[in-house]
């Protein structure tokens, strides 16, 4: 059994026990969290599609904890201008367990 769910603007294909990273939620580690934006559920061959969502569905999340991801270098430059310009950028994830998947 898997589902299409919105995550924190985005599409995720979850199964249960699934563990995954999204863009930084708001919690607590170890807290639970309820996804009900569930675009498609695929119970053993039987597929419900929404349109856009399937009413009364949801997604059972576990927050795991907060981390970062791997630093992203910008470089820019100007040539034959002397301007030259090194950022570093490192973005916030959110590690969590699909606990159960419910709907029709």
């Amino acid at each position: 059994m898997y589902a299409i769910v919105e995550i924190a603007g985005q599409q995720f294909k979850v199964e249960k026990n699934q563990e995954i990273y999204v863009h930084r939620l708001d919690g607590n580690e170890g807290s639970k969290v309820e996804f009900d934006s569930v675009l498609l559920i695929d119970n053993g061959g039987k597929v419900t599609v929404g349109a856009p969502k399937i009413d009364g569905a949801k997604v059972d999340a576990k927050i795991i904890s907060h981390v970062k991801g791997e630093k992203v270098l910008v470089f820019k430059k100007k040539r034959r201008k002397g301007y030259q310009k090194l950022n570093g950028h490192r973005q916030s994830f959110t590690k969590i367990q699909i606990e159960n998947i419910s709907g029709k």
